[in-house]
């Protein structure tokens, strides 16, 4: 059964990041929303130079989106929040495919002084769990990130942003 959560914001891109940026030819170019009960959603579509192998998505980048869509998820309710990736383990279930939609959840599971941790999973079209990761991430002001922040984020258009998202595995963000 589904759990359809609605889309409460579309959080912001940038330009030249390999997951959501706009302006750059080899990125992903993705969008993600913010969704009820602390979830970051996003549809993403890889290309034939995603590739590890024929028709998949290359491991690499699949952490990444993992990666970007768990670290998202502590600016929910504190845009101003940033982290820095410390830790990431995924498991590779099935292999991502090229050419088609994949949907990618995150939520952040706990949240420390300095650190949170979180959880996140991509699926096919049809609800198959493809991966999964669980992340630690330290908290770092934007300016110590970056020379001149966030001289790299965007409010890029949206494009026929859905209205809801169905999160078929809710367990996997626990």
């Amino acid at each position: 059964m589904e759990d359809l959560r609605k889309i409460l914001y579309k959080q912001n891109n940038a330009d030249a990041c390999v997951v959501c940026g706009k302006l750059s030819g080899f990125a992903l170019g993705s969008d993600f929303y913010e969704l009820e009960g602390g979830v970051v959603f996003s549809v993403i579509r890889g290309r034939n130079e995603h590739q590890s192998y024929p028709g998949r998505m290359h491991g690499g980048l699949i952490t990444a989106i993992l990666d970007e869509t768990i670290g998202r998820a502590v600016q929910i309710g504190a845009p101003d929040q940033w982290g820095v990736t410390s830790k990431i383990e995924v498991a590779f279930k099935r292999p991502v495919p090229l050419n088609e939609p994949i949907r990618c959840f995150g939520k952040i599971t706990k949240l420390y002084g300095v650190a949170f941790t979180g959880k996140g999973y991509i699926e096919d079209a049809d609800g198959k769990v493809l991966a999964t990761a669980t992340a630690t991430y330290v908290k770092v002001p934007v300016e110590k990130i970056v020379d001149s922040a966030p001289y790299f984020w965007e409010n890029f258009p949206v494009n026929d942003p859905p209205e809801s998202a169905a999160i078929l595995h809710p367990e996997l963000l626990e």
